[in-house]
């Protein structure tokens, strides 16, 4: 069975670009085989108000409005659970995720393994992911229904949509039938804890700035030993933490 991604938001237009281009968004149409595809399920359909809303002022007072627990539940037992034809033990095949600063901080090691347990053929859970807006959504949602939250740094975001879409892009690249060749992902950024070598191409001289000579040369252990040399360089001199001060 081929495997879902569920994503739960008010502005279900905010995934048509991801849908519509690339690599990835090939596989989420379904043009690649055993990659996971994409629903989406639009909040407010589930919202049992005459104006469609799905928050409300906060308990206590405060600052702006509250995601409704009632609604969210909605969409997840309506527009996944029945829609998506799991049996009445559906917490054993969903795994419900939350962006949110509580979250572990999101990586490639962490994208790497969330692709291996969630994303490829072997897992056995679809994902749903729960777009946040307003100032959050209710603790008691979050209590009763998500399993992991995820952050994707120490900052804000207006919305969880495109928390989600970097999510799931940079989980996606870890399947071999998304890019279609497995050394693509291996030899990117942060692999290994170091950046990625200088790329070149045509022309062989830029602006008075020649091809190193040494990937002209047709050597391939040279050109492998240049291209860890120019890793660490990189590495060192642009994201040294990335290395621990024992590498300093």
């Amino acid at each position: 069975m081929q495997k879902k991604i569920w994503i739960i938001t008010i502005f279900p237009e905010y995934f048509e670009p991801l849908l519509s281009a690339g690599v990835v968004g090939r596989a989420l149409r379904g043009e690649k085989a055993q990659a996971p595809t994409l629903n989406i399920v639009s909040l407010r359909e589930y919202s049992d108000t005459n104006y469609k809303g799905v928050d409300a002022s906060p308990y206590g007072g405060g600052e702006g409005m509250v995601m409704r627990a009632d609604i969210l539940k909605n969409a997840l037992i309506q527009g996944v659970v029945e829609k998506g034809g799991y049996p009445s033990n559906y917490r054993d095949y969903l795994h419900v995720v939350y962006p949110s600063p509580r979250g572990k901080s999101w990586n490639s090691e962490i994208a790497h393994n969330f692709s291996q347990e969630y994303f490829s053929r072997e897992s056995k859970k679809d994902v749903v992911f729960i777009c946040g807006r307003y100032e959050g959504i209710d603790e008691r949602f979050i209590a009763r229904f998500v399993d992991q939250q995820i952050s994707m740094g120490d900052y804000i975001l207006s919305g969880g949509e495109l928390a989600v879409m970097g999510i799931i892009d940079s989980a996606m690249r870890y399947l071999p039938e998304v890019l279609g060749n497995n050394l693509s992902s291996q030899n990117e950024s942060f692999e290994g804890k170091l950046l990625e070598h200088p790329l070149y191409t045509r022309p062989r001289v830029f602006e008075d700035l020649p091809v190193p000579p040494v990937l002209l040369e047709g050597h391939h252990k040279k050109i492998e030993e240049y291209k860890l040399e120019e890793m660490k360089r990189l590495t060192k001199e642009h994201r040294p933490d990335l290395l621990g001060p024992e590498s300093l």
